[in-house]
């Protein structure tokens, strides 16, 4: 449920400069999840966020000098331990997707909302992320015709492999039934 528009209720809001207007009409039918962490293979602090807010010294780690300038988003993080935040609302285009395709369509960032994973391609992911992860697709499901749900290696093939083999489709899709 909406605390005020396009931010979801139970998330922590911190608003990302990185996003920009849907085109006209455009229905949000995708949800594109993805995986992350700073520096790689590191959980918690704020990494992440500074990222997705513009303020990630590249100096701070040998591992961030490749993000100089980068200016990407997601709607969602949710951390190892459950906890959510919001960084673009529902209604904005946030620029998670990069060059992508799903089903014929180009330019998913315009029909897709993008949730980060804190992982990588590399460790299992935490039990409280799947059942928060159940628990927010129903949310997003109930505001949006969301339809679809894509890996981000599917929607850009050769590029990402993220969230990666560790997610474990099979639990979620366990979970989203139940939530």
């Amino acid at each position: 449920m909406p605390r005020r528009r396009g931010v979801l209720q139970g998330a922590r809001f911190v608003a990302s400069p990185n996003c920009d207007a849907r085109p006209p009409g455009t229905a949000v039918t995708l949800l594109v999840l993805h995986s992350i962490s700073l520096p790689p293979g590191h959980y918690g602090g704020d990494a992440v966020e500074r990222l997705f807010t513009n303020r990630l010294d590249p100096a701070a780690h040998a591992s961030f000098r490749s993000l100089a300038g980068l200016r990407v988003s997601s709607h969602f993080l949710l951390r190892r331990d459950g906890a959510l935040l919001q960084f673009v609302p529902l209604q904005l285009r946030a620029w998670h997707a990069g060059l992508s395709r799903w089903r014929g369509r180009g330019r998913c960032n315009d029909f897709s909302i993008g949730v980060e994973l804190e992982g990588s391609d590399a460790a299992a992911f935490a039990d409280p992320q799947y059942v928060r992860l159940a628990v927010l697709v129903r949310a997003l499901r109930a505001l949006l015709p969301l339809r679809e749900i894509a890996a981000h290696s599917d929607i850009a093939p050769g590029r990402k492999t993220d969230p990666g083999r560790l997610f474990d489709w099979s639990r979620w899709l366990r979970e989203l039934a139940r939530a």
